[in-house]
């Protein structure tokens, strides 16, 4: 199982401000830290936020906070967020002649994939900052 670089990006964002939840950061100084560009970096914030793991505020004396709800969300959920909940291998794009219904390959991939994704449920952000 692989996850982009974006989900990476999200989960270290959520790791660093969990780290110390009262401390307010910028796009800017996660960026140097991360050592992710600033303008990918700024997507991965943004969608942080519409999930509300993160506040953001603009202006002199902004920045970015994680809230209670990013400090107790399970890593799949964010994973799920940001990866979506595609199978690991699409099987129908393009078709495999191998698929029938119950393929053993199809079905391995699948339990692989809920282990995975179960794995990461146990743990929430502040989990992995404790």
């Amino acid at each position: 199982m692989q996850i982009t670089r974006g989900t990476d990006a999200g989960l270290r964002v959520l790791m660093v401000l969990a780290h110390n939840p009262e401390r307010q950061t910028t796009v800017e100084a996660l960026s140097t830290d991360l050592a992710v560009p600033r303008h990918h970096l700024a997507k991965v914030v943004q969608s942080l936020s519409r999930h509300r793991w993160v506040a953001t505020s603009r202006g002199r004396g902004g920045g970015i906070i994680v809230t209670s709800e990013g400090l107790t969300v399970d890593v799949a959920t964010v994973v799920a967020a940001l990866e979506g909940t595609a199978p690991v291998v699409n099987c129908h794009d393009p078709l495999c002649p191998l698929v029938t219904p119950g393929c053993a390959l199809q079905s391995l991939l699948g339990e692989a994939q809920g282990a995975f994704m179960a794995t990461l449920a146990s743990r929430t952000i502040a989990d992995l900052v404790s």
